[in-house]
């Protein structure tokens, strides 16, 4: 080994202590990598890096000798995103010279030992002095060569560009690493969903997952597809935008369950298969006629990708539907979702893709045997039978994890302490998950939920979709602390502070956010449908709300005081909240100001700690109007009209004042998140979108058609009948005591 050379990744040294604990906890901590060591980020982490002592300059002395077409997506990201990150314009050079880049593509040149799928994206890239070349072993390699060069760029203190003297071979330990677009509730822009995919690019995923729902127009079922879905051939430009940097936008088709956004229309009524518009009756034949002619449509618009995810996500009812003449029971159930698959599949390969889907309840383990081998299952089993069943087969696993599931607000990305106690972070689950299964036999790839359930903004998502690609090309490491201080400094740029700070402030804001409410029965969503446990089981749906301070009466102003008592630790926790509420406010606009990438990612990030800004005053302002409240009566007990007609003014004021905050904080946060997405729920064309609340599954987001979902909570409180009713109250009081009418603001 050449003295001043270190090997980082490849070898493993460990010491006496270290190696105690090793032995007493089975576990180890990802060591810190040396290339973060040294100032720099990369993600995913390298396979291997050999690090020389030293730095080079990066300036405009260098320029690009490419031995691939101009045209190369290698070639064109490169030059894209020097400049745009970095100002830089590379001059071309005919043939390599001193401070050159050369890129080329030589098969076997780095040696992987893997399958051919992962071997092509390996690559190859030597830092020297006056010389860096980026070599793939097919064009994948090459692209992810450039990403890491990159990514690698740093300012030194004299504010140059530098690199550091290393040698890297790098390649992926998951074939396919899937991240997750869920379009249940929204519908972004086009513009959008490419830049998605350059930060896709950039962190080496190749797969997502696009669960399209009611976001394409079906040509086949024009009513199914919402007012101004996407056409075939908008839908094609996304898939061929990705392709072009070897990333496959997998359709992901809901069905035959969460198939409301289907069965909802009255067209469709007679397949559901329970009465309910959630799962369709596979034991009648237009369902199949009717589920596969949205496969063919789709599969139209996203030529060139050779996988389709089928869904088959929580069918809890396979076989229920009274069309059916089997028996209803665990043995039949099973075989009626593998008599689903298997006709599925074979649509599907006549049509030269590979299915994907969710093989889970209710299939049982030794019916495994009955599907393709060639199927691959999104979601690798706990169950040890089932698992071992698909060994044996030959079936092929996505290590699946879920970087968002139900959280309002802004998911729980870190480990954070609140009120119940310590909650893990989704990223530490996420890690353990992936880099324990990610080197299984049968696993295939890792997959990256992100649903939209709840509605958030997919800008909140990108850390947990990192973290998926990182996981799934090097599981191992580095440790979540370095990953999540990598992640802002290339996401958001080197000069940044204190991110990690907003992330758990976001965090922090959006669990008050929700804990906060009260949970009521909801008088508009019945008896839960069911789960994978039984039919009707998981009970009632529940809606959130607070009251409204009490109404005072008359002749003596009388009432009951709410928020003393049972709500005496929410105001509490509410004073605290919005003191940092205030500090992270701060922080987003100092960031705003110093990010040099995604800003528009910190301005969703800056609406959703004014929006959770709101709520805390809510809180606070309905202990106040209490306040108010109790003032009048003792004004009234002592005959001061005048005193006591002042304090129901400033009661009333406070409410007022909440209530007209709510929607400009709302109209606020609407234009920001509509700058990247389309309005939910509009109308195009003079075609209205169809809604129909789904009973089934209790998706936060799915409350109303529009945005305005998310105001649901307060908007129960019925804050404006309240004022109306005060307003009467504050005029006979002051009527019965002789007083002009108080002038209330309208």
């Amino acid at each position: 080994m050449p003295k001043g050379i270190r090997v980082v990744g490849s070898i493993k040294i460990i010491g006496t202590t270290f190696l105690v604990l090793l032995l007493a906890t089975g576990k180890t901590k990802p060591l810190t990598t040396e290339l973060f060591l040294r100032g720099y980020s990369v993600i995913p982490a390298p396979q291997k890096v050999l690090l020389a002592g030293g730095e080079i300059e990066f300036d405009r002395r260098w320029s690009l000798s490419a031995q691939v077409p101009p045209g190369h997506i290698a070639v064109r990201s490169l030059l894209k995103d020097l400049r745009e990150f970095h100002s830089l314009d590379l001059k071309p050079a005919a043939a390599p010279v001193n401070n050159a880049i050369t890129l080329s593509i030589a098969r076997g040149t780095v040696k992987t030992g893997a399958d051919a799928e992962i071997d092509g994206q390996a690559y190859l890239l030597k830092i020297a002095p006056a010389r860096i070349e980026i070599i793939g072993n097919s064009d994948p390699g090459l692209l992810y060569g450039v990403q890491t060069l990159l990514q690698l760029l740093k300012r030194d203190p004299q504010g140059k560009l530098a690199l550091p003297l290393c040698t890297i071979e790098d390649w992926p330990a998951a074939q396919l690493r899937f991240l997750h677009w869920d379009t249940k509730h929204h519908q972004d822009r086009m513009e959008t969903l490419k830049r998605y995919l350059d930060w896709s690019l950039r962190f080496k995923a190749n797969m997502i997952g696009f669960e399209l729902e009611d976001k394409f127009a079906y040509p086949s079922h024009p009513v199914i597809g919402a007012p101004g879905a996407f056409t075939t051939e908008q839908l094609q430009e996304v898939v061929s935008y990705g392709l072009e940097r070897y990333i496959q936008v997998v359709p992901q088709i809901q069905s035959p369950a969460h198939f409301a956004y289907v069965l909802k229309h009255p067209e469709f009524a007679d397949l559901r298969a329970d009465g309910n518009n959630y799962q369709a009756c596979l034991c009648d034949e237009r369902t199949y006629e009717l589920i596969f002619s949205m496969y063919d449509d789709v599969i139209r618009a996203t030529r060139g990708v050779r996988y389709f995810h089928v869904s088959t996500d929580e069918v809890y009812y396979a076989g229920i539907c009274a069309k059916c003449t089997r028996p209803y029971n665990p043995e039949n159930r099973s075989l009626a979702w593998v008599d689903f698959a298997k006709r599925a599949h074979e649509f599907l390969a006549g049509r030269g893709r590979r299915m994907l889907a969710w093989v889970e309840y209710p299939v049982l383990a030794r019916h495994i045997r009955l599907l393709p081998p060639d199927l691959i299952n999104g979601v690798m089993p706990d169950d040890a039978a089932q698992l071992q069943a698909e060994k044996e087969h030959g079936m092929k696993d996505l290590v699946y994890t879920s970087m968002q599931g139900d959280e309002l607000l802004f998911p729980n990305h870190l480990s954070l302490e609140g009120e119940r106690g310590l909650s893990r972070g989704r990223l530490a689950a996420a890690r353990e998950t992936l880099s324990r299964r990610v080197r299984e036999g049968n696993a295939i790839g890792v997959y990256g939920a992100a649903w939209d359930d709840s509605g958030l903004h997919g800008e909140t998502f990108w850390l947990g979709w990192a973290t998926v690609a990182q996981c799934g090309w090097k599981p191992d490491t580095p440790s979540i602390e370095q990953h999540v201080a990598e992640f802002m400094n290339l996401f958001y740029g080197p000069n940044t502070t204190g991110m990690v700070e907003v992330y758990r402030g976001l965090q922090a804001q959006a669990r008050f956010f929700d804990q906060s409410w009260d949970r009521v029965v909801s008088r508009v969503r019945g008896q839960a449908y069911g789960n994978s446990d039984g039919k009707g089981i998981g009970g009632r749906r529940y809606d959130r709300t607070l009251p409204a301070p009490a109404l005072p009466s008359l002749p003596g102003l009388d009432f009951k005081q709410v928020y003393t008592g049972r709500y005496e630790k929410l105001v509490d926790r509410a004073r605290q909240m919005t003191i940092e509420n205030d500090v992270l406010q701060h922080r987003l606009h100092e960031n705003i100001a110093k990010a040099e990438r995604n800003r528009y990612n910190l301005e969703v990030f800056l609406s959703l700690a004014e929006f959770t800004a709101h709520h805390n005053r809510l809180v606070l302002g309905m202990k106040n109007t209490e306040d108010r409240l109790k003032a009048a009566r003792e004004a009234a007990l002592k005959n001061d009209a005048p005193e006591a007609l002042e304090q129901l003014l400033s009661a009333y004021r406070q409410v007022h004042e909440l209530v007209q905050e709510r929607q400009t904080t709302f109209e606020n946060l609407k234009t920001i998140w509509e700058k990247s997405r389309f309005p939910k729920g509009r109308e195009v064309q003079g075609r209205k979108f169809y809604h129909v609340m789904d009973d089934t599954k209790d998706h936060w987001a799915d409350r109303r058609p529009d945005l305005s979902y998310m105001l649901a909570p307060e908007e129960s409180m019925e804050l404006e009948n309240w004022l109306k009713q005060f307003a009467s109250v504050a005029r006979e009081y002051a009527k019965a005591h002789n007083q002009p009418p108080p002038d209330l603001p309208q």
